[in-house]
């Protein structure tokens, strides 16, 4: 099982609503490129951040980057008092998104997504136009470059 399967399980039992957004979507749209990380746009109900600060608890999750030992607890009200956080779990990177930039919240996001089958679990990707507007909005030079192959990509699709 790899990183990228474990997390996603992790999320999904514990049913936590996300959205599955940034490289792992690119790729689930056909994108060659690779991600190291997965990064996943959540609902920000309180009941769902008590189901996705669960879920990881076991992970351990702590703020990637952050010097060790740094007093960081990904608890409920952490999360509540935070947006987006940029992990690192015992399983792998993670970024839990409470709002991405060109797209919006969770909420807003739902209906520019769609359920597919990702290691035998359904889950919601964001959809290829959207995906390019919040590429589009982070402005950073490896999304500029994405973008090119995603309109690629949506060009073939409307042929």
């Amino acid at each position: 099982m790899n990183q990228f399967e474990k997390l996603l399980r992790t999320l999904v039992d514990e049913g936590v609503e996300f959205v599955i957004i940034g490289g792992v979507a690119a790729y689930h749209h056909g994108s060659s490129r690779v991600t190291l990380d997965l990064d996943v746009l959540y609902g920000r109900s309180p009941a769902n951040i008590d189901r996705l600060v669960r879920a990881l608890a076991p992970l351990n999750p702590y703020l990637r980057g952050a010097p060790s030992g740094l007093p960081f607890h990904f608890d409920a009200a952490t999360v509540h008092r935070g947006l987006n956080f940029t992990l690192i779990t015992n399983t792998g990177p993670l970024d839990c998104l409470g709002e991405v930039a060109g797209i919006g919240r969770y909420e807003e996001v739902l209906p520019r997504s769609h359920d597919a089958e990702l290691f035998g679990l359904r889950c919601q990707f964001l959809d290829l136009d959207a995906l390019i507007d919040s590429k589009r909005a982070a402005g950073r030079a490896k999304d500029l470059e994405a973008i090119a192959e995603l309109e690629a990509i949506r060009e073939e699709r409307e042929k």
